[in-house]
């Protein structure tokens, strides 16, 4: 029957859409045609609607679900993989749909709690209805227990889980029956790095009462599950092959028997390193390539293979490994390859490919019997080689007697020698040879075995440097002479013997020869006060050097002056020397002794250029502390003259000996310190700059007056004093303290510094005695003096401040005759003075004499003090204590000064009366007061009595009723 097909579409069916759950293969009819026709239109709906409408229904009705159960579940094991394998299927309207699936995996262990893995895993299904396959590796070996899976599922446009199929159970061998125990995973080799876990499993009914791991250095977690005591598991972390290349590990069950599993630490293999192939002889090809480290031997070490890449299964050759590995098969016609060399071994393999040319990998095998032939100047060198059909190129190594190397490559293809030139003559040189291919080259072959070869001798070049010393002896000199080689002196061979040739220079005598051994380089020889040349030639065995000259000057022309030493100093590299210039010579020499204080003293010299005119000596025999002589000669036409002469120290010493004072002076201030001279030599460890003086109290710090501080080690303070004069011997320190005692030292210094002191020399300094007469002077005698004068009080008083009487007090002033205001007035006839002294008759004679005879008196002269003096005393009427003159004279009177009339001018205040007369009953009135201290001792005293004022300042009074002690004490 013919089937039409026909298509419905959604909007010709009623409002609900019951196609909508219907799947699209199903929505295809193929009717008969009789149904087909304008008239049956109607009708042909209604039947379509009736066949598919049940059709829909269930197909929407079983897809509203959304769910797919797992319909299949099966679980196995690789034990070699510690792996699960997981497989399992959902219903087949699943498949048809070819839905989008999610599946939810979850892996529990026995006597395990919880779940120890969960995972999704989604995929889309296809028609074939494959069953579904999931993996998982186990963290722990799966013999230890038993593993259990279920999975569940859901469309993933929907959001419904399916219900969990059922557990499928793996059983570990924990539900065994065996009676011994066992560790799992069984022996095996373990990657460096990683980390393992191991179980123990008892024997039927036992415990496992312990797990350990050999050596104990690894980090390890012990498990030990109370649930089920048959079973303990051991992780181990970090597993290194430093630790050992093998593993242990130890089980012990109740019944005490231990059991053991060994295990192989190591490292996959390394990807083969320089990898290449060759040939020789275009016959074989031999590949060759670096073996990696990994840490497994015997049966567990890397397997090489070498194979055609096209073909991997056929095996090119068998490799083997010592120093290098490497492999080699015939390659018969084949000039192009393609090969790959395997590494494999139980934690990995890998792989290494090469492809050549073999005409462009040719690598000749080295050079074989090299010989030589020599000259002094060139070497050739001839070799062969095995493969004489190949045409190769080759190249020359020769290496310098300092290391040096150089190449030089032959002059053509195919030659089997080389010239090498520009040699040293009797110098020792290897060389080697080594070829490649001329054409396509690839690579140098080995290098030939070493040839070491010398080159001849030949005629020394240049001169032997030489010097001399000489020592004057009776009927003579001694001359020792010095030789040795200079940078620029070769000797081009051994050097066999020196030729030492001296003549006088003046009568051409005969020339003296002498020929010295190779291991010397000084002689010594005689020779008078004349001029002479002297010689030094060496000589090897092809011939003799050029002749060294020396030029010794007769001993007269010597100058005999002693020139002066002078100093220089050290330096860094050595002790440095200048000198004056001189434009006649044309080169200078110094000479030093390495060790001056030895001999021989291991004389050395240097020669300068005639515009040098300073320099740095250095010797590695230089040693601090030690005086070196420094002679600096200049030299025209092989003749040397002394110039100057030095001395010096690489560094300088303190001092060995302190100065020794001799001398100290002390007094109550200072000391002077004197010292001997202080002794230089050629011992001395240094030039003596100067000294210093140290000074300090006993007791207490120093802190005198111009000095500076300087502190002990043991952290005592001194004064210090520095005398930068070595030739000062003497030195005063002052302000020190009287009645003290101090400690000093002296020291002499040197550009080294000086030695620590090592003893002091104390000194006690005297009382001041000035200080004493002082204080006698200012303290005891003034005492003294006040005591004699409290003693004798009332006689230093009469003696020394006699009293005055007052006129206004005195009874002779008691009269009432005259007044003038207040003051009684004194009549100076009722007054007359008892004495009057002079010092010298002249100055008496310049006074106005006083007459009348009521004025008559006795003289008495005598001596006061270098003084001419008169003594005039009164009438003998007058009553007096002193008696009068034995016999009567006339006198001269004068009147006493120190009172004057108050009635007279004030101009006038010192007039005197011309003439007193005696008998009158009517006296002028002289009426008198004190006035003036009148003088009249004096020498120069006034004549006359107009000069009475300008003395009045000179003029001395005398007391009536003082006479006598007045007197006295003159």
């Amino acid at each position: 029957m013919p089937v039409l097909s026909y298509s419905i579409k959604a909007d010709d069916l009623t409002s609900k859409n019951y196609l909508s759950g219907v799947p699209r293969g199903m929505r295809m009819l193929r009717l008969p045609e009789s149904y087909a026709g304008k008239g049956g239109q109607m009708m042909d709906h209604f039947m379509i609607l009736a066949v598919l409408l049940p059709v829909g229904i269930c197909y929407t009705s079983y897809s509203q679900q959304d769910v797919f159960p797992v319909t299949y579940l099966n679980v196995s094991k690789d034990l070699d993989l510690q792996r699960l394998l997981v497989e399992w299927d959902v219903v087949k309207p699943a498949h048809d749909a070819e839905l989008a699936m999610s599946f939810e995996i979850q892996v529990h262990r026995a006597d395990e709690a919880t779940t120890v893995w969960t995972e999704f895993h989604n995929v889309t299904l296809d028609k074939l209805g494959k069953p579904l396959h999931w993996t998982w590796d186990s963290d722990i070996p799966l013999e230890c227990m038993s593993h259990a899976v279920r999975i569940r599922s859901k469309a993933e446009a929907s959001k419904i889980w399916s219900n969990w199929s059922l557990w499928e159970t793996v059983p570990g061998l924990d539900t065994s029956n065996r009676s011994e125990p066992q560790i799992f995973p069984k022996e095996k080799v373990l990657a460096e790095g990683s980390d393992i876990t191991l179980c123990c499993i008892g024997g039927k009914g036992q415990i496992i009462k312990k797990f350990s791991v050999y050596p104990t250095v690894y980090q390890t977690i012990d498990v030990f599950n109370h649930t089920n005591s048959q079973v303990r598991l051991l992780t181990v972390k970090n597993l290194s092959h430093d630790m050992g290349s093998n593993i242990h590990f130890y089980c012990r069950a109740e019944d005490r028997r231990l059991h053991q599993a060994a295990f192989f630490v190591g490292k996959p293999p390394d990807t083969p390193k320089d990898f290449s192939c060759h040939t020789q002889d275009m016959k074989k090809v031999n590949c060759t390539w670096t073996e990696g480290e990994t840490y497994l031997y015997g049966r567990n070490s890397p397997q090489y293979t070498l194979s055609k890449t096209s073909s991997p299964k056929v095996a090119l050759c068998k490799a083997g490994c010592f120093e290098q590995c490497s492999c080699s098969w015939d390659i018969g016609q084949q000039r192009i390859w393609n090969v790959t060399v395997t590494v494999e071994n139980p934690l990995g393999k890998r792989t290494a490919t090469d492809v050549f040319d073999v005409n462009h990998r040719m690598y000749p095998t080295a050079p074989s019997q090299v010989w030589e032939d020599c000259t002094d100047r060139e070497i050739i060198l001839y070799w062969n080689y095995q493969n004489n059909e190949m045409e190769l190129f080759c190249q020359t190594e020769v290496i310098q007697p300092d290391g040096k190397v150089e190449l030089h490559n032959s002059s053509m293809a195919g030659s089997k020698h080389v010239t090498v030139r520009g040699l040293q003559p009797d110098t020792e040189y290897t060389a080697r040879v080594r070829c490649g291919a001329a054409k396509h080259f690839w690579k140098w072959s080995e290098w030939s075995p070493a040839l070491t070869t010398r080159t001849k001798e030949r005629t020394p070049s240049g001169k032997l440097d030489i010097w001399r010393e000489i020592t004057p002896v009776l009927g003579g000199r001694n001359v020792t002479l010095f030789w040795k080689q200079t940078p620029s002196f070769q000797a081009n061979g051994k050097i066999v013997s020196y030729e030492v040739t001296w003549e006088k220079i003046e009568d051409g005598s005969k020339p003296e020869r002498i020929s010295l051994s190779s291991v010397y380089n000084s002689t010594r020889i005689f020779i008078d006060n004349h001029s002479y040349r002297i010689s030094i030639m060496a000589k090897n065995n092809a011939n003799f050097s050029l002749p060294s000259v020396l030029i010794i000057s007769r001993a007269t022309d010597n100058s005999t002056e002693e020139l002066k030493e002078g100093q220089v100093n050290g330096t860094d590299g050595g002790i440095f020397i200048s000198w004056e210039p001189r434009s006649i010579y044309d080169s200078y020499i110094i000479d030093w002794c390495n060790f001056p204080r030895l001999q021989p003293c291991d004389l050395q010299w240097k020669r300068f250029g005639p515009n040098t005119s300073s320099a740095v000596i250095s010797s590695a025999a230089f040693v601090p502390g030690v005086r070196y002589k420094f002679c600096i000669y200049g030299s025209v036409a092989n003749r040397a003259s002394l110039l100057e002469k030095k001395i010096g120290y690489l560094r300088e010493r303190p001092p060995h000996l302190d100065p020794i004072v001799r001398k100290v002076d002390l007094t109550y201030n200072s000391v002077t310190l004197s010292w001997d001279s202080y002794l230089t030599n050629d011992s001395e460890t240094g030039f003596v700059r100067g000294y210093h003086v140290y000074v300090s109290p006993v007791q207490g710090n120093c802190s005198l007056k111009g000095s500076k501080k300087h502190i002990l080690s043991d952290g005592s303070e001194l004064c210090k004093y520095t005398i930068e004069n070595p030739e000062e011997k003497e030195y005063t320190v002052k302000h020190l303290m009287p009645n003290t005692k101090y400690k000093i030292a002296v020291k002499a210094f040197t550009g080294g510094g000086e030695t620590p002191i090592a003893y002091f020399r104390y000194i006690d300094t005297p009382h001041n005695l000035n200080i004493l007469y002082f204080v006698f002077l200012v303290v005891i005698v003034p005492t003294l003096v006040a005591a004699i004068c409290h003693w004798k009080m009332k006689w230093v008083k009469e003696c020394c401040c006699p009293v005055i009487p007052s006129p206004n007090k005195s009874k002779v002033l008691s009269f009432k005759e005259f007044k003038i205001d207040s003051e009684k007035v004194l009549k100076i006839s009722d007054c007359l003075p008892d004495v009057l002294a002079m010092d010298s008759d002249a100055e008496a004679q310049k006074l106005h004499p006083v007459t009348g005879s009521s004025l008559s008196s006795t003289p008495t002269e005598d001596k006061i003090e270098g003084h001419n003096s008169f003594w005039i005393y009164p009438s003998e009427n007058v009553v007096r204590d002193v008696p009068p003159t034995p016999t009567s004279q006339t006198h001269t009177s004068f009147e006493n000064f120190a009172y004057s009339s108050s009635l007279e001018a004030e101009s006038d205040l010192y007039r005197i009366p011309e003439t007193l007369e005696a008998g009158k009953t009517n006296h002028a009135v002289m009426l008198y007061q004190p006035q003036c201290y009148l003088d009249i001792f004096h020498e120069d005293a006034a004549s006359t009595t107009r000069e009475i004022p300008e003395r009045k300042n000179n003029l001395r009074y005398i007391s009536q009723t003082d006479v006598h002690c007045l007197g006295e004490k003159l």
